[in-house]
């Protein structure tokens, strides 16, 4: 059975899709490639449909990171599913778990970050749209920090439910 990880930011052309290549990368490199599918999506709709923001393109090809994607706004039908659903900042957070039809859903709602041992009490993923692409190589290193608590826990609930 497949465990499904959706990745949201706003518009999901900056940090979403950023998660979504670097996890999908960690997910390949861990020979989970068949058991763990790998999406994003944005609480907002504005970008439906466009790629991503070029300078995500561009910080994620220097760092080796491949991707092709396509906006999408979430929706809350997706939660039955979804396994897990990761948010990059805390508006994100509250957005998802005010749009989750059960508790049981709004429980699969966790901030990235939440999984990086050294993130201390500050969270959020600061969205780098507004700013250089010195806020989009922030945002890969908090991203690929956080990917591997993320997925010593995704592995381990694959693990699990294979036993």
């Amino acid at each position: 059975m497949t465990y499904r990880v959706c990745f949201v930011c706003t518009g999901n052309i900056c940090r979403s899709p950023m998660a979504e290549s670097v996890f999908r990368a960690r997910v390949e490199e861990a020979g989970l490639a068949g058991l763990v599918e790998v999406d994003s999506a944005g609480t907002g709709g504005w970008h439906e449909g466009d790629g991503a923001d070029p300078r995500t393109v561009s910080v994620l090809a220097a760092a080796g990171y491949e991707g092709d994607h396509a906006a999408r706004q979430f929706r809350a039908a997706w939660f039955a599913r979804l396994d897990l659903v990761i948010a990059l900042d805390a508006g994100h957070l509250k957005a998802l778990r005010r749009l989750a039809p059960t508790p049981e859903d709004a429980e699969k709602v966790r901030l990235l970050r939440s999984y990086d041992p050294a993130a201390g009490t500050d969270l959020d993923v600061p969205d780098p749209y507004y700013g250089s692409v010195d806020g989009f190589e922030e945002c890969l290193e908090m991203v690929e920090a956080a990917s591997e608590g993320l997925l010593a826990a995704v592995q381990a609930e694959v693990e699990g439910r294979a036993a």
